[in-house]
């Protein structure tokens, strides 16, 4: 074991320091440019199969673990990543340039999800436990006794993602989720950060020693190159896989999901713009004010959130030139501020000179250059007519960063024309006031079509980590439009429905023994029961 907050640039392989064979790579501060240290080995083939192979050891005893053991478990990965203090917030910023704030919020976001599995774990009822009793006597046919329960998939990949370098990387949902469930962790982590990646997964590495668990219960595997990704969802050990990323990205780890001989799930969320729509009462009302609060939304995190609002739909006149005024005095006041990595910045360049080139396109306004900055991220603000967007399909790509493009629409009827053309989406985002109360009952249903999650009066940055939350939708959303990657319900993912018939009682398991020794919530007959 290194010193506390000691990086070593190893691969973490089950219990073992492992330096990569594949060359080597460094961070760099997205601020200065400057390349980190230490230096970072990559993973070939022979350290992605070491690390399967331990995943695959390890499933038998872990998915067997008792709940408490589970649970206390992931309550003492978030307390060991609380425990670095300084040390690991530093190192987020020096590999990503976000300021202090949000990554103590985002730690905080990333310890509190991994203690809510905790409670989940705990309470039982992502077993799913059902108990159909037989019926002996039931005519004209007997019915066997019948017993179900969720067990994990298998081996999970998590790929960690570049813009939440705490909450969806090596400790973040999809790590947290799959242990909840019980399945090993290989987590590939993201190159701008490995830093970052290798202070948390010593911390999670410590945790699997203190409570005595298999070491492959985790590995972390680092690499800037794409073959690593390939070859570990294509490896038969891994059996489910949790991306955060780029289209691009998501579809290949698809593709080569759906390629092997056994195809596996890729739940992978991709690209979302988040559209926004300003019915004509809130509009008058508020115009103003909301695009204010709309440019507030767009700019934090220079706009490298995956719930950013890409689009912004007005609906009436009145109040409009109020909203667009707003709107461009904030974003001409926004600061540049650095973007994650130099790719990132010439995607969102690329993007914003796209939309200023486009006919009938207007630029509204630029945010302020910052030229002292490495790879800036100059806010921008654009605005056409629907006509336009509807005759333009790319306007409806995103495009990663503090970039939107607001769009008058003429009427209801182009309205739900636009919302119809829509791609899937993360969220989509309401605002109305008394009078729109009619507007939005017509467009509620369209947008649960195309939306994991749809926001009244408020805006999509910021997702609550909880029990009734979605941060999922249709593709190109993500590629698994039935599930979520936040909240509870993420740990459905990994699991699968199993039923036992005429099972003897000698080896039922404990979730669906008679007398319910777990005390978990379960159904019997169709019928709720927790003693």
């Amino acid at each position: 074991m290194t010193a506390e907050g000691a990086l070593t640039g190893a691969l973490l392989i089950g219990a073992a320091d492992v330096p990569g064979s594949a060359g080597e790579f460094r961070a760099v501060d997205p601020r200065t440019g400057a390349r980190l240290e230490p230096a970072y080995g990559e993973a070939g083939p022979d350290e992605v199969r070491r690390a399967t192979e331990l995943a695959q050891q390890a499933f038998a005893g872990y998915r067997q673990t008792d709940l408490e053991t589970r649970a206390a478990f992931l309550e003492s990965v978030a307390d060991r990543i609380d425990a670095l203090g300084d040390v690991l917030v530093e190192r987020v910023r020096a590999e990503t340039g976000i300021p202090r704030a949000r990554v103590e919020g985002e730690r905080a976001r990333t310890t509190g999800q991994l203690r809510l599995f905790a409670a989940v774990v705990r309470d039982g009822d992502w077993l799913g436990a059902r108990i159909d009793p037989a019926i002996a006597d039931r005519r004209p046919q007997a019915r066997p006794d019948l017993r179900q329960r969720m067990i994990p998939l298998g081996p999970v990949a998590v790929f960690g993602a570049s813009n939440f370098p705490l909450a969806f990387s090596v400790a973040g949902g999809d790590t947290a989720s799959a242990l909840a469930a019980g399945a090993p962790v290989v987590v590939k982590g993201h190159p701008a950060h490995p830093g970052t990646a290798e202070l948390v997964g010593r911390a999670l590495r410590a945790a699997v020693e203190e409570h005595g668990l298999p070491e492959g219960t985790f590995s972390l595997l680092q690499g800037a190159g794409h073959s690593i990704g390939t070859a570990l969802v294509t490896d038969p050990r891994i059996k489910a896989v949790g991306f955060t990323g780029s289209r691009s990205g998501g579809l290949a780890l698809v593709a080569a999901a759906a390629g092997r001989p056994e195809p596996i799930p890729v739940y992978a969320e991709m690209s979302s713009v988040n559209p926004v729509f300003v019915l004509p009462d809130a509009l008058r009302r508020q115009g103003s004010e909301l695009g204010t609060a709309f440019v507030a939304s767009l700019t934090t995190g220079a706009g490298q959130l995956c719930t950013s609002p890409g689009l912004v739909f007005a609906l009436g006149a009145d109040g409009v030139e109020s909203f667009l005024d707003a709107a461009a005095a904030a974003v001409a006041t926004a600061p540049s501020a650095p973007m994650l990595t130099s790719g990132i910045q010439a995607a969102y360049t690329a993007g914003v000179e796209r939309l200023a080139a486009t006919e009938r396109v207007r630029t509204l306004a630029r945010g302020l250059g910052d030229p002292a900055i490495g790879a800036p991220g100059r806010p921008a603000l654009f605005v056409t007519d629907g006509d336009t967007f509807l005759a333009h399909p790319a306007l409806h790509d995103e495009v990663f960063g503090a970039a939107s493009l607001v769009v008058r629409v003429r009427d209801t009827a182009q309205l739900h024309e636009i919302v119809d053309r829509l791609e899937g989406q993360l969220t989509a985002t309401v605002h109305a006031a008394p009078a729109d109360v009619g507007a939005a009952r017509e467009l509620l249903p369209r947008l649960e079509l195309i939306a994991g999650r749809v926001v009244f009066n408020g805006w999509p940055t910021g997702v609550e980590v909880g029990h009734a939350v979605v941060h999922g939708g249709p593709f190109p959303a993500t590629s698994a439009p039935a599930t979520t990657s936040v909240g509870t319900r993420a740990i459905e993912r990994f699991l699968r429905p199993v039923s036992y018939q005429a099972l003897p009682a000698e080896l039922v398991p404990d979730e669906l023994a008679d007398g319910n020794p777990l005390g978990i919530r379960r159904l019997v007959d169709g019928v709720p029961d927790r003693h």
